[in-house]
């Protein structure tokens, strides 16, 4: 699958905005940081979905919990709350992403090196409670 230019321009808004998060959470839970940060995550999923689908996405009834507590999550860093704002918003990065997670895993599973380490015993059973896989299989 190809991305058009818009949406290159969107997965670098997208990582940069999530780099400026973790470098705002790094340095103190700088608001000004975390904030820039969430506005570049939001421009850039809008970009790479379009922003009809980011629309819908965000006001699906299944993710409405993740939509309220990620959105209030962005206001209180905005009022410089940045610490409770940050941990609202993972709380709610997790309600609407959290069905990625395994896919994810999978994902990483397949990659030469870091499929190899995460297949390693400990963090396999750790790996796979993140990822919501069962620990015994009915078979």
């Amino acid at each position: 699958m190809w991305l058009s230019d818009t949406q290159k321009i969107g997965v670098g808004l997208t990582a940069f905005g999530t780099a400026l998060i973790g470098l705002g959470v790094i340095l103190f839970f700088d608001a000004g940081l975390i904030a820039i940060g969430n506005i570049l995550f939001l421009a850039g999923m809008s970009m790479i979905i379009g922003p009809q689908k980011t629309f819908f996405f965000f006001t699906r009834r299944d993710k409405l919990r993740g939509s309220i507590a990620f959105f209030v999550g962005f206001l209180l860093v905005l009022v410089k709350w940045s610490i409770l704002g940050i941990i609202v918003e993972a709380f709610g990065f997790l309600n609407l992403f959290g069905d990625f997670f395994p896919v994810a895993i999978n994902f990483l599973r397949s990659l030469p090196f870091v499929g190899r380490l995460l297949n390693l015993p400990v963090i396999r059973q750790v790996v796979d409670r993140i990822g919501g896989y069962p620990s015994q299989y009915p078979v």
